[in-house]
């Protein structure tokens, strides 16, 4: 009777511990496909966000010479709503940031990129215009350098 108890009792132990351990092995398995997910997201989220702002970038210089070479042109009225359309991606790309994003500091160099590239069509003389684009240009820089190593 004793023998049979201590293998009842053996064999509910081992199902406990085999429970408790394929539990914890389940939980740490969901963790890790959650947070390869986001991974995921942020990536996809975070190169958006950058192509968008690289294609606002240029939609404003081209904005600036074509108001600058042509005031009131046709092509520089075409142009101005072109970077419209583009100012509406990258603060789309931005929202998207803001929502992934749970670093503060990431989430602002993302506004900084996209305010320093809002600012490039009032440049005053081609300096000007060529300072506020290289602005633009290393802010995005700035924030794909802060967002990479979180990405990996």
């Amino acid at each position: 009777m004793d023998v049979a108890l201590i293998a009842v009792a053996g064999t509910l132990l081992g199902v406990i511990a085999t429970h408790w351990f394929q539990g914890r092995a389940t939980l740490r398995t969901a963790a890790l496909t959650r947070h390869e997910q986001l991974r995921q997201e942020r990536i996809t989220t975070y190169s958006a966000f950058a192509g968008a702002v690289v294609e606002y970038r240029h939609s404003q210089n081209d904005r600036w010479f074509r108001a600058v070479e042509e005031p009131g042109s046709e092509e520089a009225e075409e142009s101005r709503h072109a970077s419209y359309r583009q100012r509406t991606a990258a603060r789309q790309a931005l929202f998207r940031v803001q929502l992934v994003c749970d670093d503060p500091d990431l989430r602002r160099l993302a506004e900084a990129a996209f305010d320093e590239t809002h600012c490039m069509h009032e440049a005053v003389g081609t300096a000007d215009r060529a300072r506020r684009s290289d602005r633009a240009k290393d802010a995005l820089g700035r924030f794909i350098a802060a967002a990479a190593p979180g990405l990996r």
